[in-house]
C-alpha cells in the first residue's frame, strides 16, 4: 500500500477534523478490494457485468476513500434535521410551493424517496451546497461501501460497521407504499416500475439493473423501463400490460410537463400510482430558490423558527440570491465570489463558477432562473495515480429518508463540478473519523 504520509505522530491533536484532514492529505491507502466489488455487483440474477461496469464507466468508482471527521458527519445530521421541520411550517410551504408548478401542489401521501443533500466542507464546517430530489447513486455506494478493506492498521480502525443498507433501502418503498395507501385497502407492495428516459442510456443505468434485482430477491415484480412504456387507463397505471403499484421515480422532468410523461402525469394526480420522488418534494426541498428562502433569518423567525434551528442554518448555507435582471450589472461586477446556478437544475448542469464565466453566458443567466452562491470551495483529497501526486476536490452526499441519514458518499473530481470524468475520481467511501482515533504510518 502507498503513503503519502511521512512522519504522523501516534496520536494527533484531540480534534477529529484535524486528524480527518491530514489523513486525506496524507493517506493513499487503496481501499477497494474489487474482487469484494465484483461480488457485491454481480449477485443475483442479471446482465450486470463488473467488467464491463469498469469498462464503460472506468471513473464512477473511486479506489481509495475519504475521511470525514464525526462531528462533521454529526452536524450535517442536525442541518437535516432541522431542514426536515423547517419544510413541515405551513409558511414555508406556502412561500415555495408559490413558484413551483401547479403539479407540485398537489400533496400525496408518500414522502418521497432519494433526498440527497450535498456538502463542502469550508473552513466553518460542512456548507449545504443543495438539495436533490431524486439523488443517484445510494446502491452503488452501498456496494462500495462493502468491498472495503482495511489497506493499513490506520484505516482497520475506521472501517465503517457492516451496516444493511439494502434492507434499509427496500424498507424505505415499502413505508412510501404503506404511507400512500393510509386507510386504504391493505395489500403488500407488488410491483415497481423503475422509470427514465431512455434508461439503458443513462449514466446510472447499472444502478437501475441494481434495484430491479433488490426488489426481485424482496418478492417484488420489478421492470425498467421508458415513461413512453406506461399507460393510465383511468384506474389503473400499466407497464407492458403489467399493472403498477409504485413508480421509482428516476426523470429529470421535475414537474411531469413532457408529453411524453402525461401517463404517468394523469396516474399521478389520479393517486392512482404512487411515485416517488414526485413533483411536490422536488418543489419543498430541491428548487435553488428555497436556499434564499431557508437564508433569511428574519423571515424564519417570523414564521416561528427555533433560534437554535435558525443558528445553525445560518451557520450552515451559503449566502444564496435570486438572480434578476434588474440586479444583473451587480452580479456581473462581483461575479469572482459566486457560483450561478438554474433554480430547477441538477447534476451540475448549466452550472457556472462566477471567476470563469464569459460575458456571454452571464447574459443567459441575468435573464431569470438563476440563483447565486457564495463560493464555498471544496475541501481536497491527495491521492497517487500513476506515481503522480494530485489533490481532488470532494463533495459530501447525505441520501436522506423522512429525516433520516441512511448513507453518507463522497465525489471525487477535478475542475469545476463533479463530473465522473476525472481519472482516479468519482464515487467514494466515507471513512468516519473519531476525535479518540489513533494514527500511525499508513503503509
Amino acid at each position: 500500500m502507498h503513503s503519502l504520509l511521512q512522519s504522523v505522530p501516534d496520536r494527533l491533536p484531540l480534534d477529529c477534523r484535524t486528524t480527518a484532514e491530514v489523513l486525506n492529505r496524507g493517506c493513499a491507502c487503496i481501499s477497494v478490494d474489487h474482487e469484494s466489488l465484483k461480488r457485491a455487483l454481480e449477485t443475483g440474477e442479471g446482465t450486470l457485468s463488473h467488467a464491463q461496469l469498469l469498462a464503460t464507466r472506468p471513473h464512477l468508482f473511486a479506489d481509495s476513500m475519504v475521511f470525514v471527521s464525526a462531528e462533521h458527519l454529526a452536524r450535517m445530521a442536525r442541518v437535516v434535521e432541522v431542514l426536515e421541520r423547517v419544510v413541515a411550517v405551513p409558511a414555508y410551504r406556502e412561500r415555495v410551493l408559490a413558484h413551483a408548478p401547479a403539479v407540485a401542489r398537489h400533496s400525496p401521501r408518500a414522502a418521497g424517496v432519494f433526498l440527497g443533500y450535498d456538502f463542502h466542507l469550508g473552513p466553518a464546517g460542512p456548507q449545504l451546497i443543495e438539495i436533490n430530489s431524486n439523488a443517484g447513486g445510494a446502491l452503488l455506494n452501498a456496494c462500495l461501501l462493502r468491498a472495503q478493506r482495511a489497506c493499513c492498521a490506520s484505516v482497520a480502525q475506521m472501517l465503517p460497521a457492516e451496516t444493511p443498507v439494502e434492507a434499509a433501502l427496500v424498507a424505505m418503498f415499502r413505508d412510501e407504499w404503506r404511507l400512500a395507501r393510509r386507510g386504504g385497502v391493505d395489500r403488500p407492495l407488488a410491483s415497481i416500475a423503475i422509470v427514465d428516459s431512455l434508461p439503458e442510456q443513462q449514466y446510472l443505468a447499472p444502478e437501475f439493473e441494481l434495484f430491479r434485482r433488490l426488489f426481485e430477491a424482496n418478492g417484488i415484480l420489478a421492470m425498467i423501463a421508458d415513461p413512453a412504456e406506461l399507460t393510465f387507463d383511468g384506474q389503473r397505471l400499466s407497464c407492458r400490460g403489467l399493472r403498477v403499484d409504485l413508480v421509482y421515480n428516476r426523470l429529470t422532468d421535475f414537474a411531469l410537463a413532457e408529453p411524453q410523461h402525461a401517463a404517468l402525469r394523469m396516474a399521478y394526480l389520479a393517486d392512482a400510482v404512487v411515485l416517488t420522488p414526485h413533483p411536490q418534494q422536488h418543489a419543498l426541498f430541491a428548487d435553488k430558490r428555497n436556499l434564499v428562502a431557508l437564508g433569511d433569518d428574519e423571515w424564519l423567525a417570523r414564521i416561528g423558527v427555533e433560534d437554535e434551528d435558525r443558528r445553525l442554518l445560518a451557520g450552515s448555507i451559503p449566502r444564496t440570491e435570486e438572480v434578476f435582471p434588474e440586479t444583473a450589472e451587480a452580479f456581473w461586477n462581483g461575479r469572482k465570489q459566486w457560483f450561478f446556478k438554474p433554480a430547477a437544475g441538477f447534476g451540475s448542469k448549466a452550472t457556472y463558477r462566477g471567476d470563469k464565466l464569459t460575458r456571454r453566458v452571464f447574459e443567459d443567466v441575468s435573464r431569470g432562473g438563476y440563483v447565486a452562491q457564495a463560493v464555498v470551495a471544496p475541501s481536497e483529497r491527495r491521492l497517487r495515480i500513476d506515481g503522480v501526486e494530485q489533490d481532488f476536490k470532494l463533495d459530501l452526499r447525505n441520501y436522506v429518508y423522512r429525516g433520516a441519514v441512511q448513507l453518507v458518499s463522497a465525489r471525487l473530481y477535478r475542475g469545476q463540478t463533479t463530473n465522473f470524468r476525472t481519472p482516479g475520481g468519482g464515487f467514494a467511501a466515507v471513512f468516519p473519523v473519531s476525535c479518540q482515533l489513533k494514527v500511525g504510518n499508513c503503509r
